[in-house]
């Protein structure tokens, strides 16, 4: 007897988790004072950025692959190569982040498996000291 796999993305709850995780994302970067760096890097009007990481973000937690079929290969560090990322920018985009998992989120197990490899993620992006 095979056991049934579980995504992140089904544990969650599905597409409704993911857009509200790419909402609040998004809403604390462009509110919190803490995230002004971070803020500064992206367009002026975040729509479009919280569209592709909710796309993005989707097939990453093993829901439908959004982004993929769209765009293609993500490509993440050279598509962001426009954007001076430093450990200012890094560790702001991380605290909304994990402001934003924690507050959307409720099973801390699942938080806490989705957290380590968005943190690398963001150590990746840096390209600047």
């Amino acid at each position: 007897m095979s056991e049934e796999v579980i995504t992140l993305y089904q544990a969650i709850g599905g597409d409704e988790a993911v857009r509200a995780l790419s909402r609040r994302f998004y809403e604390l970067m462009d509110t919190l004072p803490e995230a002004t760096h971070v803020r500064a890097v992206h367009p002026p009007t975040l729509d479009g950025s919280e569209e592709k990481f909710y796309e993005y973000i989707t097939g990453y937690l093993g829901g439908p692959p959004l982004y993929t079929d769209k765009r293609g290969h993500p490509r993440l560090r050279s598509r962001h190569f426009v954007a001076e990322i430093g450990p200012l920018e890094r560790d702001e985009w991380l605290l909304c982040f994990r402001r934003a998992l924690d507050e959307t989120i409720d099973n801390p197990k699942l938080r806490e498996i989705i957290w380590p490899p968005v943190e690398r993620l963001a150590y990746h992006m840096q390209n600047k000291e």
